[in-house]
């Protein structure tokens, strides 16, 4: 993809730098000419994708550990993040959790463990109201601001429970648990409240959607998945980085409360 400057000298945060969309989405702002915070609890992630980031030395790359669903550690944060950067432009929360055992993650629903649903939960939404709340306090002074929220298509429609028969992920049989539909169903949910909440400050609060995303899934699921969809295919991060950056500019400037969904037309 070659540079641009359409981002140029705006100021972004990225929360979940270090996944594999995060560090995919983290090379793509820099090379519309952005500079950068990049968060993730993560620390041996982000030291890795410090390294590939070498010929942005141009561009302020900022970079934080922290718990997101750590009220004290995201105020510290942003607050650093400011001090830094004097102005933010852009927060795009993109930070989930499978929490802290993948197997639990994808346990059945009548045996799933209330402990691993908090935390599924405080990692895929708290962590988004958390971040909001604190960026949304400088946004609003600032009397502008663009806000990105990462959600799923499985906020958007019901899993198909055929696709994941015979899948695994890693070597483990999985699923999609209703904490992850539930999770992300109020990722939209939240975008849509702080657009119409934060709509008088000029500041646009949006959405977006992907489709499966292909991230080492056995070859079952690749194929079961795809049958479903038009394109026939699961996507990949780049396919999701175009609207990123069009939600990060001015080019969207009237846009907000919305959710783009990219799913290679699975949810027609």
């Amino acid at each position: 993809m070659p540079k641009s400057n359409i981002l140029k000298n705006k100021k972004i945060i990225l929360t979940g730098a270090a996944g594999i969309l995060g560090a995919a989405l983290t090379k793509r702002y820099l090379d519309m000419g952005a500079d950068i915070a990049l968060l993730d609890i993560n620390e041996a992630g982000l030291d890795k994708l410090q390294k590939n980031l070498i010929q942005f030395q141009n561009q302020k790359i900022l970079y934080y550990t922290l718990d997101l669903t750590n009220p004290e550690e995201v105020d510290q944060t942003v607050k650093s993040i400011f001090k830094e950067f004097s102005v933010i432009d852009v927060l795009h929360n993109n930070a989930a959790t499978k929490g802290d055992d993948l197997k639990k993650f994808f346990y059945s629903y009548e045996d799933y463990d209330p402990l691993t649903w908090k935390q599924i939960i405080d990692g895929n939404l708290t962590s988004m109201f958390l971040m909001s709340q604190a960026v949304g306090k400088i946004m609003k002074k600032q009397k502008k601001g663009s806000i990105i929220q990462t959600s799923s298509i499985y906020g958007v429609i019901n899993p198909d429970k055929k696709i994941y028969e015979g899948s695994e992920y890693h070597g483990i049989q999985i699923s999609c648990p209703a904490v992850y539909s539930v999770s992300k169903h109020a990722v939209i949910g939240l975008t849509k409240y702080l657009a119409s909440y934060w709509g008088e400050y000029n500041i646009r609060v949006n959405a977006i959607s992907p489709g499966g995303i292909y991230s080492g899934q056995n070859r079952n699921f690749f194929e079961n998945y795809s049958k479903n969809v038009p394109l026939g295919r699961m996507a990949s991060e780049k396919d999701i980085l175009g609207s990123a950056v069009f939600l990060a500019s001015d080019e969207s400037e009237y846009i907000t409360g919305q959710n783009i969904i990219i799913d290679g037309g699975l949810s027609l």
